[in-house]
């Protein structure tokens, strides 16, 4: 469902302000509202950004891990109009730095994060899938995960040559990510908010 008949270039989405606290990606030029997902969408969101701050610090990375706050300019065809809300981002500290004192979109003319997350919901499982995903390739965004609590499991596409190798995972099974290689929780404990 789209809300704007009138295409919106990318400045004019970023001054946009309907007077209400609804986040809206921008798809093509047009603003798409962002549903409300479960309660169980935003426990899971929390949860993996939790616990990527909690490996960042371990870790000693001087990187950043943010929920629903940082958009992320997407190619769409040969149009460049198009912002998507993941539900995680990890970044540089120094590139977040770079977003304090603008709008928080990484833009095409600069590095891609390096994680995104995106939680499925009934509303949006096409998109995160498809759409998505072959955005996020082009950008070149290193590792994508898609948590899916409707057919619990998590997907972790890892960037190789420009193309997403697919590595599922479901039930006892502990998640492998490159990113995080000590961060391996099963399925079932990241769906259930076990840990």
């Amino acid at each position: 469902m789209s809300l704007a008949t009138q295409r919106l270039s990318l400045d004019a989405y970023l001054q946009y302000d309907d007077g209400t606290d609804t986040t809206y990606e921008l798809v093509n030029g047009e603003l798409v509202p962002m549903a409300l997902g479960l309660g169980q969408h935003g426990e899971i969101a929390d949860y993996i950004n939790s616990h990527f701050r909690n490996e960042i610090q371990r870790l000693g990375h001087s990187w950043v891990s943010k929920q629903m706050v940082i958009g992320i300019q997407s190619p769409r065809g040969d149009r460049w109009d198009t912002v998507r809300v993941p539900d995680v981002v990890v970044l540089p500290l120094e590139q977040w730095r770079s977003l304090q004192n603008r709008e928080a979109v990484i833009r095409l003319n600069e590095p891609p994060p390096l994680l995104v997350v995106e939680v499925v919901s009934e509303t949006t499982k096409s998109v995160d899938y498809r759409a998505k995903q072959a955005e996020y390739s082009v950008l070149e965004i290193p590792e994508y995960w898609i948590v899916d609590p409707l057919l619990a499991k998590v997907t972790i596409l890892t960037l190789v040559e420009g193309w997403y190798d697919a590595a599922e995972f479901t039930g006892e099974m502990g998640i492998e990510s490159s990113t995080f290689p000590e961060f391996s929780p099963t399925v079932e404990q990241l769906l259930r908010d076990e840990i």
